[in-house]
C-alpha cells in the first residue's frame, strides 16, 4: 500500500469521513478545506501516523505547510521514512 493510500485511510478514520478521503488526491487541501480537520484532529492524525509508520514526529517539525494538502502530508511522511 502506498503512503498516499495509507494517509487517505488515516484521514478517513481519524476524521470520521465515512469514505470521503478515498477521493482525495495529492492536491486536495486539508487545513481550511475540511471542517473536521481542526487542531485536535491534527494531533490525532500525527499520533496515528507515528503508530502506523513507526516514526517519531517532533513538535518543531510540524507546521501549517505540512498539512496544507494531502500531498504535503504524504511528502512529510515519506521524508521521515528515509
Amino acid at each position: 500500500m502506498s503512503s498516499l493510500d495509507q494517509i487517505r485511510n488515516i484521514l478517513d478514520s481519524t476524521l470520521g469521513l465515512n469514505g470521503r478521503a478515498q477521493k482525495f488526491d495529492r492536491s486536495t487541501a486539508l487545513l481550511g478545506n475540511i471542517p473536521e480537520f481542526d487542531s485536535m484532529a491534527v494531533v490525532t492524525v500525527i499520533t496515528t501516523i507515528e503508530e502506523q509508520f513507526g516514526i517519531m514526529v517532533d513538535d518543531d517539525e510540524v507546521d501549517a505547510e505540512t498539512f496544507e494538502t494531502v500531498g504535503s502530508l504524504v511528502d512529510f511522511v515519506d521524508q521521515k521514512l528515509l
